[in-house]
This record gives structure tokens, sequence and C-alpha cells, in this order.
């Protein structure tokens, strides 16, 4: 998740049915917070499926420029919000086998894949004490609405570990109410330490650096002495010190600025010349 004071780098069940109508689309073709200083203008947010992955940023260029403009023509007819790993969200898709054509689902954002149109979105909740998770495909036509209904970021990359997690970490009210957020404050940290179920695990959590781990209560309730042994071996402390884990994707986000700017630009020159036509046309009758 990329979080820019300026331009800085770093299936379904039945359960699940609510029937809701479309919501009419924001009129922002980005999700890209601009605030205007002068001349200058500061970029606080670029979504994260608009940084290419290292190793790509250099490849077909112009297909990543097209790419970029077919994702700004999406988000031209639907309002795509900011949101990070740890948001409660409320998702609307169509689906011609529910009770007014569509079908909502609300849960806590587990992870976020993929680049591009590709780019893709886990949600998870636990209904009738079974948890379920959708995938989505961020770009998918058949979504009409993506809703925020608590911003707040986690302190990991990723909350898979709420698989083996108690089920309260993972229940969310579908008719939970949107708790309303300053866009000039910054994006609220959730550091809750979570109480994971005893083992077999999705993963072995002790081998993963994760701070929204509640550690000390897996060593101690969980975990064996002969995996308590094995877990130093798989220790990456260095991690935090490797300065080429991350590189710099300054001149990626200055080339996503610049096809903002462009498509916004392109946008305005339409409405300019409809309203141009309509206004010869209204001269003429």
């Amino acid at each position: 998740m990329l979080l820019l004071p300026s331009v800085v780098c770093l299936r379904w069940s039945s359960s699940t049915v609510e029937a809701a109508k479309p919501v009419t689309a924001s009129p922002d073709i980005t999700d890209a917070v601009q605030e205007q200083t002068g001349s200058r203008k500061t970029t606080r947010f670029i979504s994260p499926e608009f940084i290419i992955p290292r190793g790509m940023k250099a490849d077909f260029p112009t297909k990543n420029h097209v790419e970029r403009m077919d994702m700004l023509r999406r988000r031209s007819v639907m309002d795509i919000p900011e949101f990070y790993v740890g948001s409660i969200l409320s998702v609307l898709t169509a689906d011609p086998y529910a009770p007014g054509k569509y079908q909502k689902f609300v849960g806590i954002c587990i992870k976020r894949g993929g680049y591009g149109l590709g780019a893709t979105f886990t949600l998870r909740n636990v209904l009738n004490e079974q948890g379920i998770e959708i995938c989505y495909e961020l770009y998918n036509p058949t979504i009409h609405q993506v809703q925020v209904l608590k911003l707040q970021k986690s302190v990991d990359p990723h909350m898979v570990y709420l698989r083996d997690a108690l089920p309260e970490y993972s229940t969310v009210d579908f008719n939970f109410q949107p708790v309303q957020h300053n866009p000039q404050d910054p994006v609220p940290i959730l550091d809750t330490k979570v109480l994971l179920k005893p083992p077999p695990w999705y993963w072995r959590w002790e081998r993963v650096e994760l701070q929204g781990i509640d550690r000390e209560h897996m060593r101690q309730n969980h975990l064996s002495q002969k995996r308590l042994d094995k877990m130093d071996n798989h220790r990456k402390p260095w991690m935090e010190f490797d300065l080429m884990y991350e590189y710099d994707t300054t001149k990626v986000e200055e080339d996503v600025i610049k096809d903002m700017e462009y498509f916004q630009n392109v946008v305005r020159r339409k409405k300019e010349t409809v309203t141009s036509e309509k206004a010869t046309e209204e001269e003429k009758t």
C-alpha cells in the first residue's frame, strides 16, 4: 500500500445474498487524492495495482500505458476508493440468480494481489460459524460498488492468518454502519494481536515475522519444543536492513500521474465538445 506524502516510493454462498440496488458512481476518475498548493500538486495515495512489480517496470512500456488507460476508463464509471489490507469493505456485484439481481458481501480485506487489470482483493467474514472468503477482481465489470465501511490499515502486508485465528477477529455484521474518516487525517493503524486456534494451521506462522499475531500466546499454548527449536532456523533478521528488497518506484509513479493527467484532459475535452455541439443544435432550433 502506497501512502505518499509527496512523491515517495516504497464461491458464493446463499447465506451471503442480500438484495440491494446499484449506487450512482462518483465522478472521480481516480483514487489519487490531489491537493492544490499554488501551482504544485502533491499526490497522497496511489492505488498499489498501478505500481508495476520489480523486474517488470521496464518491460512493454506501451502495454503498461494502454493498460493504465483501460484502468482509468473503468474508474471513470465506477468509484474505486482508497482502502488497505485490514479495511472493512462492502462490495455489490451483479448476480442474475440473487434477489434483486444484486449480491452484497461485507468483510475485512485480508489480502491484495496482482497489478494492472489483474488486481485482486480478498474479503473474509464468518457467517453461521463458517468462514467465507471471496476473491474479487478489482476491475471486474460485474462489480457495481466498492464501499469502505471502515478505513484502517494493518501492520502486516496481509492478514491471511485470520483463517487460523478465532472467529471473532473475522466476523463483521452485514449491517455495519460506515465510520466517517477525514481525508486529511492519517489512516488508522490496525494493531490488534490476534489469538490463533490450535494447529493444524494454514501455514507455519511461527516461521513468519508478522506483527498481528500474538506470538507469545502461540509459543506457550500451541508449539511443541521441537517446533520451537526449528523456529529460529527460519528467521530472517536481516530483512529490515535489506536496501534492495524494494526498488525505487519514483519513475513509475511519474508515469502513472502523467497518464492520469492525460486522461483527465481527454475527458474534459470530450465534455467541452459535447457541450459545444448541444449549444450549436440549440441555436439551429
